[in-house]
């Protein structure tokens, strides 16, 4: 979609900006939304801890192959239950009261993980997780999309991915550092170790101020204004933040056609191409396979020539480390460069990567020379992705969604992102037998390959954009 670039300017700059007042970095809202994404780090440690510890509940438990990939992969497709629920509990709750509710399944789903002791209640446990890992999910970029000035909201919402990727390295360094307890002992105390952090974290969302969208959505016009010039760079953007949301808040709707309705069953032609934006782009970023690369990577390492249980461990923590870092890229750069400029060069770089990590399992015996070529492009998948595509399609899926249809919508995307990431984190193993380990990855490259030319010519630039100037964007 083709836009004029003197025009976006032009539309935009007052929202950036007062011509009578110096712009400041609002510390407020990096604070509030720092709080807002740190329930993710959680989810991060929950999703990745199974890759090694899978190693060790296999041999406790006796679990099968099949067991173990239905365990590790199946809390993607579990939460879908609060996903879904996820726009209409924000609604009900407030974004904050969610938060604080999704941090109480977190520490229940962590209890009861460390103390099974047998498939099925490990497949409880996964459940009650996954519906504390769905909230937060959905909410938590909604709630940092709403709370940010515009300004900064690409670095503010990249947080989000930054506390993923701090859970899964510290998944990665408690898988490597508990290695060496007795085996019926070792897995729990990993789980355990997540019991006592949510407790912490709710405490301190219940510090933070409600979303302004929401209080205006509920009629609390001066609260949200309060929230507002807290949250903004200067007093001119709150006052038109606020008038922003109050008129779309105030547009007339059909009153016969609910939220689902309207972004499902009877969508404008406007909703349609926000549809399509968000779901293909959610549903190409987990099709590219990085779920594979996180939680059986051992499996990869091990195909590549890789023997010693302590070298793949400690490979998969360089897994984390990398992964932490490169998505400061998106910090540093998403509010400078733009998001489609960013999602294009990171999904272009994991079908390389991906494509040449195939090539290498496929060439030749494996051997020393092939482990550390294995090793290598692995790391650079992970650090493509976390470059933009791993952060970006929450943040722009929030940015594009009318206000109306906002809770709802990234509950869709999400609900199609983790459906892909659980068909593609249970099916690995099996697939692997099927088309051989080299052609799961020629095939995830050639999803990333298709992601870069759907964002090419679908996806509109949001960067420093207002979220209610979405709908005339897409209306063009």
């Amino acid at each position: 979609m083709a836009h004029d670039g003197a025009a976006d300017e032009a539309n935009t700059a007052p929202l950036l900006a007062s011509k009578t007042e110096k712009p400041r970095r609002n510390m407020y809202a990096f604070g509030c939304a720092t709080l807002a994404s740190m329930t993710t780090i959680l989810m991060g440690y929950n999703l990745a801890l199974m890759s090694g510890a899978q190693l060790f509940i296999r041999e406790d438990l006796g679990l099968t192959d099949e067991q173990v990939e239905v365990l590790a992969g199946s809390m993607n497709v579990y939460m879908l239950v609060s996903i879904l629920a996820a726009g209409w509990t924000a609604d009900l709750l407030g974004r904050r009261g969610t938060l604080v509710l999704a941090n109480g399944f977190l520490m229940a789903g962590a209890l009861a993980m460390s103390l099974g002791g047998s498939y099925a209640a490990l497949m409880a446990a996964r459940f009650v997780t996954s519906i504390g890992v769905g909230f937060a999910l959905v909410v938590a970029p909604v709630y940092n999309a709403e709370i940010s000035p515009a300004s900064v909201r690409g670095v503010l919402s990249s947080l989000l991915d930054i506390f993923v990727n701090v859970g899964i390295l510290l998944s990665y360094v408690s898988n490597y550092a508990l290695a060496g307890l007795p085996v019926h002992i070792g897995w729990r105390v990993m789980y355990a170790i997540g019991v006592l952090p949510p407790v912490f974290l709710a405490a301190g969302v219940l510090c933070m101020p409600e979303s302004p969208r929401w209080l205006a959505m509920r009629g609390r016009q001066a609260d949200a204004r309060a929230v507002l010039v807290r949250t903004s760079d200067t007093a001119a953007e709150a006052e038109l933040r606020l008038e922003e949301i109050k008129r779309v808040v105030e547009a007339p709707q059909d009153a016969g056609v609910g939220v689902w309705r309207e972004l499902i069953f009877q969508p404008s032609a406007m909703v349609r191409r926000i549809l399509v934006c968000v779901v293909g782009l959610n549903f190409l970023q987990q099709a590219a396979g990085i779920d594979a690369i996180l939680l059986y990577s051992p499996l990869v390492f091990k195909k590549a020539g890789m023997s010693s249980s302590h070298a793949i461990l400690g490979a998969t923590i360089a897994i984390g480390v990398v992964k932490t870092c490169f998505i400061l890229v998106v910090s540093f750069f998403s509010d400078r460069v733009g998001r489609r400029p960013l999602l294009m060069a990171s999904s272009g770089g994991v079908a390389m990567s991906l494509a040449a990590l195939a090539l290498t399992l496929c060439v030749g015996e494996p051997s020393p020379a092939s482990a550390a070529a294995c090793v290598t492009f692995v790391l650079a998948s992970v650090a493509a992705f976390s470059m933009g595509f791993g952060s970006l399609p929450s943040t722009v899926s929030a940015e594009i969604m009318p206000l109306r249809l906002r809770a709802q919508g990234a509950s869709l995307g999400m609900a199609v992102n983790r459906l892909t990431c659980g068909v593609v984190s249970m099916s690995f193993i099996s697939l692997s037998a099927w088309i051989t380990m080299p052609g799961c990855f020629f095939l995830y490259a050639g999803l990333a390959a298709t992601a870069c030319v759907f964002v090419f010519v679908r996806l509109p630039e949001t960067r420093g954009r207002s979220l209610e100037d979405m709908d005339a964007l897409f209306s063009k």
